[in-house]
């Protein structure tokens, strides 16, 4: 196991050197802060009874390589709906905010719902040992997907939830759904992820379900999956971020 991406002293999250972000590495990691508010509500907020059924992690600011902290408060507060929020505070100011809608489990309806989430071809990720193990089935980048196992914790002496292994892999729908053929040329602004249960196991999947962009404007969303099948879903904004040698 890898050492963990932040060590909690004094309330603040204090950042080791793989918390750095791939784009600038001046900053903090984009998909780490969107695990940070995850934990923060779930560790406030969660309940047996409440199922986590959506994230909107928005990542407006970079976030300065430096301690943070993150707070959360209770938007609503209902028998049924429970909708909560979180914000990363830096030395700057508020850099990324988190809501989060929580929905009481219950009895399932009997009449079952025709699903059209088509099936998916992906690898057995068992014994994969890459983290972020990618694949094109066929060579047909439109139905790329990607396994995630999380190699370390987020927090130094904790064990991820399933909710928040889920919201880590969520950020990584963005490069499912936006990358081209050959390189990632647009960044996400902020991700949305829906599930309808937590994830079983140790591995998240995604699957490309789609892509539009002009004017270096992208929306694209992928479907999250555990091994047992799908679970949810996660959709991205994203804006032109081309490199330049």
């Amino acid at each position: 196991m890898q050492p963990a991406f932040f060590t909690l002293t004094d309330g603040r999250f204090v950042p080791s050197e793989d918390a750095r972000s791939w784009w600038t590495p001046g900053m903090l990691s984009g998909p780490l802060l969107g695990g940070l508010l995850a934990r923060a509500l779930d560790t406030a907020y969660g309940a047996p009874e409440f199922q986590f059924s959506r994230l909107t992690v928005d990542l407006f600011r970079n976030a300065p390589f430096e301690p943070i902290e993150v707070t959360t408060e209770v938007i609503r507060e209902g028998r049924r709906i429970r909708v909560t929020e979180a914000k990363v505070l830096t030395s700057i100011g508020v850099v990324a905010r988190a809501s989060g809608v929580q929905l009481r489990r219950g009895e399932q309806p009997p009449s079952p719902v025709p699903t059209r989430t088509p099936d998916w071809d992906a690898p057995d990720p068992t014994g994969i040992t890459d983290p972020y193990f990618q694949f094109v089935p066929d060579g047909d980048h439109s139905r790329r997907g990607m396994w995630i196992r999380a190699d370390r914790p987020l927090v130094a002496g904790e064990e991820l939830t399933p909710f928040v292994r889920a919201a880590l892999a969520a950020d990584e729908g963005s490069p499912v759904a936006h990358r081209g053929e050959t390189e990632l040329e647009f960044i996400n602004a902020d991700y949305t992820l829906t599930l309808s249960r937590d994830p079983v196991g140790e591995y998240i999947g995604l699957a490309a379900g789609g892509h539009v962009s002009e004017d270096g404007v992208a929306v694209g969303h992928a479907t999250v999956h555990d091994q047992k099948g799908p679970i949810g879903s996660s959709m991205s904004t994203a804006v032109a971020n081309v490199r330049t040698v």
